[in-house]
């Protein structure tokens, strides 16, 4: 049998990949666990936890990030230096895996110091790209900047930019470390990230497996759209449309587009009876004020079934993004057979088809974004989950993982 182990931050974070995997893994027959620094799953996910020493080091960790980024660009979102990190390396389940998962593992759990104790372990190590970080000098998403194919340096998240900035040395250590082990693997989610890793002057000479998410079938799928919004108390008559963030302040996830789409849709091509069903955090009163129709913000939604049932009740899904990787919501989304729309960005057009599933407006344009909220509607077209996003199917490709590096099935 073989025994797998994830090592993230948070076992929810991520969009809970890291989770369902692990649960996928076990449901296949393997021996899995995670290593997390936040305690907040049941103990039925086989979920290890750190303990309280790190996350003594993650605070003292971001209180340090958190004065050396306060002058940073915010508009290019995080950027993450490793500096502090735990070694999880003894923990008897990482020492007993025959292969090793990194999933989401900054903001203090570990430095690059700590990755090296793991790979010095001498078994598979896979950097699962959640997003870019592990192929820059620290930026999570590179948006036009191209410096990661070459060398970082001249970092535009910074303020006072400069050849030689701290991009450049985290870039060298991690170029000097990932050239010191033949162990190191890649997982890209989307063919997006894919390309980005293989064009990297990290990651090119390391094999670099594309291989999607994981979602729950079995609470990812249709049910009865009136039961849906009676969950909700909204009424079976009128359209709704579903929006969902972890932040809606995050740079990535694009709102200002979202709200102006909005705006289009009510006073130029006269939409009505419509609601706005939202989800996550940083709603409030302004920006609720902002927004065209009636709105029911849900806040930080905890369970996955709660997320099932807004997919059930939308009409279509809207994700505005601006820079993303293999947005989860999207898969739930058209899992439960409903639409989505989204910019032609990151890895968004390997779950859209055109006008089949969804519709691909043109980046950062709120006009299209509207009219592809608008086809949906009108031509009421129904959401569905490409074959090769389907659970078995990449299970397959985590075992040919397993194959290439040299791991006995």
């Amino acid at each position: 049998m073989i025994n797998s182990v994830h090592i993230q931050h948070s076992a929810k974070s991520a969009g809970s990949a890291a989770l369902r995997l692990n649960r996928a893994f076990l449901e296949a027959g393997l021996n899995s666990y995670i290593v997390s620094l936040q305690s907040n799953v049941n103990d039925t996910d086989r979920v290890i936890y750190a303990g309280r020493t790190s996350k003594y080091i993650a605070s003292l960790n971001d209180r340090i990030t958190s004065f050396l980024s306060k002058r940073n660009n915010e508009e290019y979102g995080l950027y993450t230096y490793s500096l502090l990190g735990f070694d999880v390396s003894k923990i008897e389940e990482i020492r007993k895996s025959d292969v090793i998962y990194l999933h989401w593992v900054q903001g203090g759990f570990l430095s690059l110091s700590s990755i090296r104790k793991i790979l010095e372990l001498n078994k598979p190590v896979v950097f699962f790209m959640h997003d870019m970080w592990s192929i820059t000098g620290g930026c999570h998403y590179s948006f036009n900047c191209d410096n990661y194919k070459t060398r970082c340096g001249n970092c535009q998240v910074f303020s006072n930019q400069r050849d030689n900035d701290l991009s450049t040395r985290q870039f060298d250590k991690k170029q000097k470390l990932y050239s010191q082990f033949d162990n190191i693997y890649f997982i890209a989610p989307s063919l997006w990230m894919t390309e980005c890793a293989k064009d990297s002057s990290l990651a090119r000479q390391k094999p670099v497996f594309n291989i999607p998410y994981i979602i729950n079938e079995d609470i990812f799928k249709p049910v009865d759209k009136t039961f849906a919004r009676k969950m909700f108390n909204i009424s079976d008559k009128g359209l709704v449309i579903a929006f969902g963030a972890m932040s809606l302040n995050s740079p990535y996830k694009g709102w200002a587009y979202m709200k102006e789409a909005l705006k289009v849709l009510k006073y130029n091509f006269n939409c009505n009876d419509i609601t706005l069903l939202v989800f996550g955090s940083g709603f409030n009163s302004a920006i609720a004020s902002d927004i065209p129709y009636n709105t029911r913000f849900l806040g930080y939604l905890r369970d996955e079934y709660s997320s099932a049932l807004v997919y059930n009740a939308a009409d279509v899904f809207v994700t505005p993004s601006l820079a993303d990787n293999l947005p989860t919501t999207i898969l739930e989304s058209l899992s439960c057979s409903t639409p989505v729309v989204g910019f032609n960005i990151g890895g968004i057009p390997d779950m859209i088809r055109h006008k089949e599933n969804g519709y691909i407006a043109d980046y950062k344009d709120a006009k299209d974004l509207a009219n592809g909220i608008r086809f949906c509607i009108e031509t009421k077209i129904s959401g569905w989950l490409p074959d090769n996003f389907l659970k078995n199917r990449i299970l397959e490709k985590h075992m040919d993982l397993f194959k290439t590096a040299g791991i006995n099935l």
